[in-house]
């Protein structure tokens, strides 16, 4: 039996089985103070509790955790189709970063604004109640910047408070287009800023939207290929100095090109370059980390941090497929992220990352093990936590102390009705159907989403539409 308690002032749930840290649980009673935390966690409450609950309401379904979402370019939500066709003989990523490169530079304030807010209550339906969000369009078309150096970055705060999502924001750093600190590239412009720029920018946010137990500022170097060892090593230092602590994400050996140019400009593969010149610890995320050899599998899962995998992304753009099994086997930690949000569903990618090996493997249930026989039960746990620690917030697992976010699933849905619990999650991941089996979706205690509508969701549709029309013309 799991029983936490704490002093609370906030509201509570009954729920006829959540998951818990140890599994599916019966009976199980979740209370949470004023500021959404939980403070019970219990099952097999025993009737005569529950009838001493004030004002106690009973979820209409199990009860699932909300999962993070460690990897989101919101502004890319709205490309989705623009860029499936062929236009020259070599199609790659590289082809479809100019195509996006095009898009950013249309994107306003507004639109942004618009775009997030959609995007991010349709995260809010698919089960999804935080987001780290990896932010790199800083100033206005060219380069010159906005009067408040932190303008773009509020919109996506705004945007998150308003669909009711948890926010880990992540300003990116950017100076060059290429490793030996190439000069950037002119469609870059509106990325880039000094170290000290990006603290400052870090420092304008903390005072207009304070961090919250909702909201969290951390730091995003974007890539190897577009900072300097002296330029992380300062903006490093600063984060230390004004945010200790904090999350750092970064994306990496996403391409075989990138893999290559770092092995012939820093004299190592980008894992190993990375691991070896800085003190990579639980506060990193990297993002994507493809291509690994058998040596840096294994550092990366030694050093705590966690990968950041976008499967439906990685999978649309080509990069490859990740080495989950030995690195599972390492013990290393991961999460998941939408990243440019062509799929927009924590089951598809938990999906993909067992398919993946799957097809490479010529076998069944890949990742699962010793201690977990059903695949989706392992994989969706590693990824809450891991998830959880990409965004440094107390998210991602129903236990006292933690965010209460979570989902309450259909109980008659097909993947769901007449099943036992342990085959719940292995119906959601492995089977699909029209119909989403979450039904609800709180976050810090509050119901956000119901029967599977947003509160603003026409409104924010409409806006959305709106900017969507202008950024086509």
């Amino acid at each position: 039996m799991t029983d936490q308690t704490s002093e609370h002032t906030g509201g509570s749930l009954f729920a006829p089985h959540a998951r818990l840290p140890n599994g599916w649980q019966p009976d199980v009673l979740l209370q949470w103070d004023k500021h959404g935390t939980l403070t019970t966690v219990r099952s097999h409450t025993p009737a005569d509790m529950l009838k001493a609950v004030a004002r106690l309401q009973r979820a209409r379904g199990p009860i699932l955790a909300g999962m993070p979402n460690l990897h989101s370019h919101a502004f890319q939500s709205a490309m989705s189709g623009l860029t499936e066709y062929r236009a020259q003989a070599a199609d790659s990523f590289w082809s479809w970063r100019d195509l996006m490169y095009r898009f950013a530079a249309r994107i306003s304030p507004q639109s942004m604004a618009a775009i997030a807010h959609w995007l991010y209550i349709d995260m809010l339906k698919a089960g999804y109640t935080s987001v780290c969000e990896f932010h790199y369009i800083h100033h206005q078309p060219g380069g010159a910047r906005y009067a408040q150096p932190s303008e773009m970055s509020q919109q996506l705060v705004n945007a998150a408070e308003r669909a009711g999502l948890g926010m880990t924001l992540l300003p990116v750093l950017y100076q060059y287009s290429g490793f030996d600190a190439q000069a950037p590239r002119q469609d870059q412009q509106r990325f880039l800023n000094t170290p000290e720029q990006l603290l400052v920018l870090l420092e304008s946010l903390q005072r207009s939207h304070p961090e919250t137990a909702q909201r969290r500022y951390g730091v995003a170097p974007h890539s190897l290929r577009a900072v300097s060892e002296a330029t992380l090593t300062t903006l490093l230092n600063g984060m230390d100095r004004l945010f200790p602590g904090a999350p750092i994400h970064i994306h990496i050996a996403e391409q075989t090109a990138e893999v290559e140019a770092c092995v012939a400009n820093a004299g190592a593969r980008p894992v190993r370059w990375l691991l070896d010149h800085f003190p990579v610890d639980q506060r990193w995320c990297l993002v994507h980390a493809t291509h690994m050899d058998a040596g840096e599998t294994q550092s990366l899962a030694r050093s705590g941090a966690i990968a950041g995998l976008c499967l439906t992304t990685e999978a649309n753009l080509g990069d490859g497929i990740f080495p989950a099994r030995d690195y599972l086997m390492a013990d290393g930690r991961f999460g998941l992220g939408s990243d440019s949000h062509i799929g927009l569903d924590w089951r598809s990618e938990l999906r993909l990352l067992e398919y993946g090996q799957r097809l490479m493997r010529h076998e069944r249930n890949v990742l699962a093990s010793t201690q977990h026989a059903h695949v989706a039960d392992r994989l969706f746990d590693a990824a809450a936590q891991g998830g959880a620690q990409a965004s440094g917030r107390d998210v991602g697992s129903l236990v006292v102390g933690h965010q209460a976010d979570f989902m309450v699933l259909d109980p008659n849905h097909p993947h769901l009705a007449e099943q036992h619990p342990d085959s719940w999650l292995s119906g959601m991941v492995f089977s699909e159907r029209n119909k989403t089996p979450i039904r609800d979706v709180y976050v810090a205690g509050a119901q956000v989403v119901h029967d599977g509508r947003h509160r603003d969701e026409e409104q924010a549709y409409a806006r959305y539409r709106q900017a969507l029309s202008k950024l086509l013309q």
